[in-house]
């Protein structure tokens, strides 16, 4: 194929670019042989020529076809080059958010710098099984893989993690060990998986630190084994550790940090119990503070603290062996502080009493002078004498930073050494799977020793890596017999052996370390004289004498000499070590220096104790360890790699290659330049270009034919597909070189694949051109016929409606004319009248006006002339008191004047006698006047004093009025303070309606007067008010129809809240019977896992005691069965009481013997049972929890059921005593006639037995009664209470019960009436209907209350009328049962206290029904006292049938003893001398009562040949479906009939544990346990049915309600029954999910159902060689035949029709879940083909439902999530529009299953798009307010809570029979 075919006009290439490495262009014109310039134009548009290389004429890199881009596996391109891999990367990782990706057998992970929920235990779950390829690439599909070929190939394997700093080694290391013990578990119960993870953070706190490129980087590597049995189960792992990077303890760059623990200690200084190390924050110690950056952004280091001594603890390491290493942690701080100044230019000195070096001493137990002095000394030793010599500061800080790094090198190796231990395992370990997490290629500005070393690492691994490539590459070929052809690849030998071979660059460091005087200057020399210019892989730079290159694999590094010898030699000054080891204060100092002892355990004694731990010595030539202690780093290096490379080689590897996107720790961003320099160190373009150079794409002869079908025409096709494959390709492709035939596979060169796919997007080019053309000219005829057929009917049309609007006009026309006519008549009519209306209006308005005018003008007149009458009065009465008052004045003068002159008169004249004489005259005459006047007075006065009295009289009586007045209001006052709100609220009121009335008044005063004048006014507003009112009645007719549609709507939202109100409640329901359910596995688990205790204690217990009988038991799923064993036991005491009498009649004595022997064997018992429940007490926690919480619950009963309890235990000691009188009275030696009917014996025994009877069915009778109360009384809350909620969803009921008082209504009611209020009338007349309004509704709410009192008083007369009746009534029935015998008296006070409980009842039904917490109180406080009589009659109904029991053997006795009295009197001869005549016995009849009858003994052969040896497969296929549960209720039935209480509980403990033995027996076995599914459940229908309450009798016919039990009530087993039921249910699932999860995925997503849809993609994925072949490929069909098979077998064995649609349910479920779950995980699954190949596959499914009538058991709707997905798939994905149906279309996925679905969408044809990135982000918005979980897949684990719905059954007991076959023959019918 020739260049000019490929290099074609829009073929798409890549350019080298300086930013992006590369850039894409595509082709301006044909490519032409010679051309030197290609005419490019970039992706941005911009055009661009670009000169080809002219030695060489290489052209540029082709560019994948789009449908290629984002494949899984690289090696899967067509193109295998830098840009396309590059390319492939980057899109996976920024579009479509995929961090992992394969390169053949590597696995590229790039750290997101992103948490992302890919690591969860579903997706560990998902991974687990399947084969590595078959799901998208995880670093679990390497850890399956890796774990699978251990199991399978039993051998070892390797997973090899590397990347530079940052890029994730660390936390995929630790991803793939979760893996390990989330999927194997451990074999013992010591957690060892637990312990695996817990070394994590105890290696990270002291391996790991910050760097510039990681907050947690890892500062050394590790290789960690972990070990597995041969059930490959976790037992036990170890670590190995190379090359620890010890300079960081005394040294950080810039923004870096040392190590973690020692900024854990000084953040958690503060703790009590390190205060004693005398630390302080990190910034106060050299040691941590010289990188300036002593936090991290989002760590917590006082909380990593307390997880890395949580770890400690869980490893084993005691809390004093935890305070010895943080005191040498605490120590090393110290010591970084250490103060050391210059003596002089040769010596130094640590001043004295330095702080820092005595709290180091004090915590290493050393004395300060010894560290003191050897920290500026050294001691030189010659042949003959010791010197000690004093050092330089500069050499004393050196060696103090060399003791500093050697101390803690000791302590991260002792740490490992235990940490080893605690992880190691007792048992032999089978294989192991090792994990490798070690640095990766590193090159640095400045590189040393540590970068040397690592590069040497990486040198050895990148040899095994292309080895095994290579090796795999071989195997292929040579499986499919290919013609091998050797593959140049890149060997780095030469490196290898520049660095380790002899006279190599290790070699001379080693010889220069042990010269006296060598230094890094005569090293570097060596080096060149050696290597320069003598080997091409070793450099010398151009501008220095101190470093030298090397080239790598990855790039040339240049390393800088200075450091390597000081850092090889690794010194110590070996006094200061002797110092330390003398230390007598702390041992495990002495531990870490003592290379020939092995230091304690960490989990033993602290510190100074005595007990040691021997350990077995290793054998060890004299002076080995001399030689090894001198050993240098290098060599120690080289000889740990070489042990890592054959522990490699030794195992098959699995690498993980981690790339770092960016050096800014940006989420999801990438650096192309940083990756393709990763991509090259780390070998990944090495294994493309291996791959490249061989025949990297390949396909299966199927998959070529199915892609490339359209290439082949007819006669091509043959029916072999090789022969086929094989003709088209060499029509295809004329280089045979190109392409090489496989036996299975055909293997192409790189590029054909691009080549095929561009000839076959070509071929369907062409076809759907054609195909349009034909399309669209069918399309355009058809419109064009359909457009004349419109045309002529158009005109059809149109041509009859112009003539009919012809017709039309001229009719119009004519009637315009009338119109007009009439119109203006009309018109001008009304202008006149209006005219002359307006013209009395206005003459009236005139008219108006003038009178009101002239009104107002003699208005004013007359006005004016009262004022001047008023001011004229005024002025003269003003005049006229002037001239009065100075008339007065005159006259007084004059009057003064003449009285003094007639003063003057008298005086003369009274001096003569006459004068006197007149005056005596005048005196006597005055006296008589004067004597007159008193006797006036006299008699006035009497009058007076008679009238006072009267007052008085009068005013005490009006006093005393006066008073009771004050005291009446008084109280009025009272009433008033009561009342005072309402009062004032009431005059505020009255005065505000005075004050309108008086304007009221005013107003209508005003109008009457002006009533006459404006009339017509009036008139025409009252016609307007009308017109108005009308308009008001419509507005309300509006208002009320738009009130009736909001209620309307009201009352549907309240349905619909109910609605949703009750799926809530559902859901909760069936999430509590998923808890409850979930409790009955576990407690399964427990019961297996106390099996197996069991059996072990029979191993324990060889001898058992003499004596001792342990009875079987029974354990089950709640307490109540506990009772029933407890209560069995005593049954069997009893009973065996009874065998013993029987056994001796009279002796008493041996009885109470025999039954102290039972206790004794029951105490004996019990203290074996003691030693068994120590080791079931971790087995019953979660039981104990459960009871715990249902104790809280039946608190109040138990209180009650107590104070029962000791009213029986008083009855039941009243019994004994009569008892033991009976056995005193029986077991007196009397002669035979004693015990005969008639005698004192006798009759006490048929007393207590007739009273006992009675006593029996009177508590019997009660019983059924309160029974029947009780289920009536549920009915009646349960009907109030749905009552309650209807009238509660009311809304307007809602609103008028939150208005509390009549004040609110009256406020609502107004408010509504204002609102109805026109605006209009706002005038005065209108206030006067506003208070005739106001009036009416206080008189309504007046005849409201009135109301309400009269129907109170009503309610009262009659309540006490019915209290009178009913008083009558009792005096009657009273009277009554005197009269009638004690039976009918019993039944008839029985029939009275029910009615009288009904009518109780009632009545406090209603007087409670507004209150219905009292009401609910009231019905608790009932129920308690039913309970309570009923458990009393149910204890006493036990305590009368033992008695029964124990009568009925003294009956016996008694029978006995008479037959042997009456035996004594006859003579032997009479018996044999009496002949005997033959009877014919005729046969009767038999009518069989539905009952099996037994014997005891038969008991275990009934459960063995019924449950145990029944096989559903063979007899049982013949059988009525449930026949053995028929035959067990029958035998219960006959028990019940007997009234045999021990048999009964015999039988069902027998049949429930036969049930649990054969389910664990062949608990795998589909057909056993769906059979006895279906008879567990038909077994509790049947206790049901027959159970007689009446809630399960209305379906039964009379003859079956006359087989009802009638002794017992197996309510508590009916519940044992059902958790049984709901075990093996769970159990049935599990082994349907087993038997259908290898076919689902098969079945539903990888074939093709419609064949021919869905062309395979060209993946090229080429799995393992050693990945698991598949076994057999499922289709649709075999997931269909399945389900029928379940079907018709469930249907066989007779399963209730309602649990097939729940089991069919769960299938569906877990169909749906686990496809969706695959989907999720497979990008290959996630196209629009797919999408149609899943929703006819779900159609199939559903067409199954309907044709076994399934389809109302919900099952489709858990298909619902898969539906979504597959229209997801298929829908359109461009628009904002597509992203709104995609939100509202997909509501049954979640967000992250959305997004991952887009992310994962994959174009399987050229003529399909990607789903871009704003169109995700875009529903990423969208859907953000979504509330819910952030889980990716759904959980396939959950099973939906199972109902048992009651199904009776029709059939007759009495008509079944019991085939031969079952050998039941020792069952009776009766």
């Amino acid at each position: 194929m020739a260049a000019s075919e490929l290099y074609t006009k829009h073929a798409r290439v890549w350019i080298p670019d300086a930013e992006e490495v590369w850039k894409s262009a595509e082709l301006l014109k044909d490519y032409k042989q010679g051309d030197a310039l290609l005419q490019l134009r970039l992706d941005d548009g911009t055009d661009v020529e670009h000169k080809l290389d002219p030695k060489t004429k290489n052209l540029p890199h082709l560019r994948n076809p789009d449908i290629l881009v984002g494949e899984n596996d690289l090696t899967a391109l067509s193109y295998l080059h830098e840009p396309a891999i590059l390319h492939n990367l980057k899109v996976r990782f920024m579009d479509s958010k995929l961090i992992y990706t394969y390169c053949g057998i590597v696995l590229v992970a790039i750290n997101p710098y992103e948490t992302l929920p890919i690591y969860g235990a579903d997706i560990i779950n998902a991974y687990s099984g399947q084969n590595m390829g078959d799901m998208d690439p995880h670093i679990f599909a390497v850890a399956e893989e890796s774990y699978k070929q251990m199991a399978r190939d039993e051998r070892n394997q390797s997973i090899i993690v590397s990347g530079e700093s940052g890029a994730g080694k660390t936390v995929s290391a630790k991803y793939a060990m979760r893996y390990f013990a989330t999927v194997s578990g451990s074999a013992s119960e010591t957690n060892v998986e637990e312990k695996v993870l817990a070394s994590n953070p105890i290696m990270e706190s002291i391996g790991n630190a910050k760097t510039t490129r990681n907050d947690n980087s890892s500062r050394f590597g590790k290789y960690i084994e972990i070990g597995f049995d041969k059930k490959y189960q976790i037992i036990g792992a170890n670590m190995r550790t190379y090359l620890l990077e010890k300079s960081r303890v005394v040294f950080q760059a810039d923004d870096e940090r040392n190590y973690h623990i020692f900024y854990q200690l000084c953040a958690s200084a503060q703790l009590p119990e390190l205060k004693v190390l005398k630390l302080g924050q990190a910034t106060n110690f050299h040691y941590t503070k010289q990188g300036r950056s002593p936090v991290i952004d989002g760590v917590d280091d006082a909380k990593e603290m307390v997880n890395t001594r949580h770890a400690c603890t869980l490893l084993g390491i005691s809390e004093p062996y935890q305070m010895g290493i943080f005191r040498i942690l605490a120590a090393i701080l110290h010591l970084g502080n250490v103060e050391i100044k210059d003596r002089d230019s040769d010596s130094s000195i640590v001043p004295p009493n330095n702080a820092h070096l005595t709290v180091f001493c004090d915590l290493m137990g050393v004395t300060y002078q010894d560290m003191s002095q050897w920290l500026c000394h050294k001691k030189l030793k010659t042949a003959a004498e010791t010197y000690i010599k004093p050092i330089p500061k500069l050499q004393a800080v050196n060696a103090r930073d060399a003791l500093a790094k050697h101390i803690y090198a000791k302590l991260f190796d002792w740490i490992v050494d235990h940490v080893n231990k605690a992880l190691r395992s007792t048992v032999n370990q089978n294989s192991f799977i090792g994990v490798l997490d070690i640095y990766g290629f590193e090159t640095f500005e400045i590189n040393s020793f540590e970068q040397f070393c690592i590069n040497y690492a990486n040198e050895k691994l990148q040899q095994q890596f292309n080895m095994h490539v290579f090796k795999l590459e071989q195997e292929e070929y040579m499986k499919e017999q290919i013609p091998w052809t050797l593959i140049d690849f890149y060997d780095n030998q030469p490196c290898i052996n520049l660095i380790e071979a002899k006279m190599g660059i290790l070699d001379l460091l080693d010889e220069e370390c042990r010269m006296p005087k060598g230094s890094d200057d005569t090293w570097a020399q060596k080096l060149y004289n050696t290597h320069l210019n003598k080997c091409a892989l070793f450099h010398k730079p151009r501008l220095s004498n101190k470093a030298f290159i090397i080239q790598h694999f990855a790039d040339k590094v240049e390393y800088q000499c200075d450091g390597f010898l000081e850092k090889n030699k690794d010194t110590v000054n070996e006094e200061q070590i002797t110092v330390l080891k003398t230390s007598k204060k702390f041992e495990l100092l002495v531990e870490l220096f003592q290379d020939e002892e092995k230091a304690t355990t960490p989990t033993g004694p602290p510190p100074g104790g005595r007990t040691r731990l021997s350990v077995k010595q290793t054998k060890t030539r004299p002076g080995q360890t001399s030689r090894d202690h001198k050993k240098t780093v290098g060599l120690q290096f080289r000889n740990s790699l070489q042990l890592l490379m054959d522990t490699l080689n030794a195992t098959t590897p699995h690498y993980v290659r981690c790339i770092k996107p960016n050096d800014n720790k940006h989420p999801f961003t990438f650096d192309p330049s940083r990756a393709v320099q990763q991509l090259r160190a780390c070998g990944v373009l090495e294994t493309i270009r291996i791959s490249a150079a061989g025949f990297p794409s390949r396909w299966t002869y199927q998959e070529f034919f199915s892609r490339y079908r359209v290439l082949m025409k007819q006669k091509d096709v043959l029916s072999d597909r090789r022969l086929t494959c094989r003709n088209v390709l060499e029509k295809l492709i004329k280089d045979q070189d190109k392409y090489q035939f496989g036996k299975t596979k055909i293997f192409f060169r790189a590029g054909q694949v691009a080549y095929l796919e561009k000839l076959r997007a070509d071929k369907l080019r062409v076809a759907c051109i054609r195909i349009q053309k034909t399309i669209r000219s069918w399309l355009l005829r058809k419109k064009y016929l359909r457009m004349r057929s419109a045309a002529i009917t158009i005109q059809r049309y149109v041509r009859g409606y112009q003539a009919r609007c012809l017709a039309k006009f001229l009719r119009r026309t004519q009637a315009a004319v009338t119109i007009q006519k009439f119109q203006r008549m009309y018109r001008e009519r009304k202008r006149y009248r209006r005219m002359q209306a307006a013209s009395l209006v206005v003459q009236c308005m005139l008219r108006a006006y003038m009178a009101r005018q002239k009104y107002q003008a003699m208005l004013r007149e007359h006005k004016t002339i009262i004022i001047q009458k008023r001011v004229r009065g005024w002025l003269a009465r003003l005049h006229y008191k002037r001239s009065l008052e100075a008339v007065v004045y005159l006259q007084c003068c004059i009057r003064r004047m003449r009285a003094r002159r007639e003063l003057k008169k008298l005086k003369i004249e009274a001096r003569s006698v006459e004068h006197f004489k007149k005056l005596n005259i005048g005196m006597e005459n005055k006296i008589m006047q004067l004597q007159r006047k008193v006797d006036e007075q006299h008699k006035e006065k009497k009058a007076m004093t008679e009238r006072l009295n009267s007052l008085a009289n009068s005013y005490a009586v009006e006093s005393e009025k006066l008073r009771n007045e004050v005291e009446r209001l008084r109280l009025t006052e009272e009433e008033a303070r009561n009342n005072s709100n309402r009062i004032t609220t009431l005059l505020e009121e009255l005065a505000r309606l005075k004050k309108e009335l008086c304007d009221t008044q005013r107003d209508k005063r005003t109008i009457e007067e002006w009533a006459d004048k404006y009339k017509l006014e009036t008139e025409q507003l009252v016609a307007e008010l009308k017109e108005q009112n009308m308009l008001l009645k419509t507005e309300k007719d509006d208002l009320n129809r738009l009130i009736q549609e909001q209620n309307q709507e009201m009352t549907e939202k309240m349905e619909k809240a109910l609605v949703e109100e009750t799926k809530q409640l559902e859901c909760e329901l069936n999430e509590e019977r998923s808890r409850y359910q979930n409790l009955l596995t576990e407690h399964r688990r427990l019961e297996d896992r106390h099996d197996d205790l069991k059996e072990e204690m029979k191993l324990m217990v060889n001898i058992p005691k003499p004596g001792h009988r342990r009875t079987d038991s029974t354990h089950s799923s709640n307490e109540s069965e506990y009772t029933y064993n407890s209560e069995f036991a005593e049954s069997e005491e009893s009973a065996r009481g009874a065998e013993d009498v029987t056994k001796a009649p009279l002796d008493m004595s041996l009885f109470l013997k025999l039954q102290k022997r039972v206790t004794e064997l029951e105490q004996e018992k019990q203290s074996l049972q003691n030693e068994l429940d120590k080791k079931e007490e971790q087995a019953y926690r979660a039981r104990a929890r459960e009871e715990d919480e249902q104790n809280r619950v039946r608190g109040a009963e138990l209180e009650y059921e107590s104070l029962k309890r000791q009213e029986l235990d008083t009855e039941n000691k009243k019994l004994k005593n009569d008892l033991n009188e009976l056995r005193k009275a029986l077991s007196e030696k009397s002669p035979p006639g004693v015990t005969a009917p008639g005698s004192p014996a006798y009759k006490v025994v048929m007393e207590q037995l007739n009273s006992s009877n009675e006593e029996l069915e009177v508590r019997k009778e009660e019983v059924l009664i309160l029974r029947s109360q009780l289920v009536s009384q549920k009915e009646a809350i349960h009907q109030k209470e749905n009552k309650q909620t209807m009238t509660e969803a009311m809304p307007c009921m809602e609103d008028v019960h939150k208005m509390r008082d009549a004040g609110e209504i009256t406020q609502a009611y107004l408010a509504v009436k204002e609102s109805n209020r026109s605006p209009k009338f706002t005038s005065k007349p209108v206030a006067v209907s506003d208070l005739m309004s106001r009036i009416r509704l206080l008189e309504s709410q007046l005849q409201t209350l009135r109301k309400s009192h009269e129907n109170e008083t009503e309610v009262l007369r009659e309540e006490l009328q019915s209290v009178k009746e009913d008083n009558n009534r009792q005096q009657q029935l009273l009277a009554q049962n005197l009269q009638l015998p004690p039976e009918a008296r019993i039944e008839a006070s029985l029939q009275h206290e029910i009615t009288r409980l009904t009518n109780e009842n009632l009545y406090f039904e209603e007087l409670y029904a507004d209150d219905p917490t009292k009401y609910q109180f009231y019905r608790i406080s009932l129920y308690k006292r039913i309970i309570d009589l009923m458990e009393q009659l149910e204890k006493q109904d036990k305590t009368v049938r033992k008695l029964k029991k124990q009568l009925k053997v003294f009956a016996k006795k008694i029978g006995e003893l008479e037959i042997s009295g009456q035996m004594e009197n006859v003579s032997p001869g009479q018996i044999i001398d009496e002949p005997i005549h033959p009877v014919n016995i005729p046969r009767k009849e038999k009518d069989f009562q539905g009952m099996l009858e037994y014997k005891k003994e038969d008991e275990s052969k009934l459960v063995k040949n019924l449950i145990l040896e029944l096989k559903p497969r063979g007899v049982a296929v013949n059988l009525i479906p449930g026949l053995p549960a028929y035959i067990l209720f029958m035998c219960l039935r006959h028990a019940d009939y007997i009234n045999d209480d021990q048999k009964v509980r015999t039988l069902l403990t027998s049949t429930i544990n036969g049930i649990k033995k054969i389910l664990k027996k062949r608990g795998d076995d589909y057909e056993t346990v769906s059979f006895w599914l279906s008879n567990t459940c038909r077994f509790l229908h049947c206790l049901k049915q027959y159970s007689g309450e009446e809630s399960f009798m209305k379906h039964n016919t009379p003859r079956q309600n006359e087989h009802c039990l009638s002794n017992f009530d197996l309510a508590e087993y009916r519940q044992v029954l059902s958790d049984l039921a709901i075990q093996i249910y769970q159990q049935l699932v599990k082994v349907m999910e087993n038997i259908l999860q290898p076919m689902i995925v098969s079945g539903m997503l990888e074939h093709e159902t419609i064949q021919g849809v869905s062309g395979v993609k060209p993946t090229g994925l080429r799995k393992r060689t050693s990945s698991i072949a598949d076994e057999g490929t499922y289709t649709l069909d075999s997931i269909l035949r399945q389900l029928n098979s379940f079907h018709s077998t469930m249907c066989q064995h007779g399963t209730d029709p309602e649990l097939i649609k729940q089991v069919i349910k769960q299938m569906f479920y877990i169909i749906g879940a686990v496809t969706l779950n695959n989907l999720l995980l497979r990008k290959d699954m996630c196209s629009w083909s797919k999408g149609m190949q899943i929703r006819y596959n779900v159609s199939q499914l559903e067409e199954w439902l309907r044709d076994k009538n399934l389809m109302t058991s919900g099952a489709k709707e858990t298909l619902e999530p898969l539906i979504q997905a597959a229209q997801l798939l298929q829908v359109k994905k461009k628009t904002d529009e597509d992203a709104e149906a995609i939100c509202s279309m997909c509501n049954a996925l979640s967000t992250a299953q959305i997004v991952k679905v887009l992310n994962l969408y994959t174009p399987v044809n050229e003529f399909e798009e990607r789903v871009s990135v704003s169109f995700i982000r875009t529903i990423q918005i969208r859907l953000r307010d979504r509330k819910e979980s952030p889980q990716l897949l759904m959980d396939t684990k959950n099973i939906y809570p199972v109902t048992f719905p009651f199904n009776p059954s029709s059939l007759a007991l009495e008509t079944i029979q019991i085939p031969s076959s079952l050998n039941l023959l020792f069952l009776t019918r009766v």
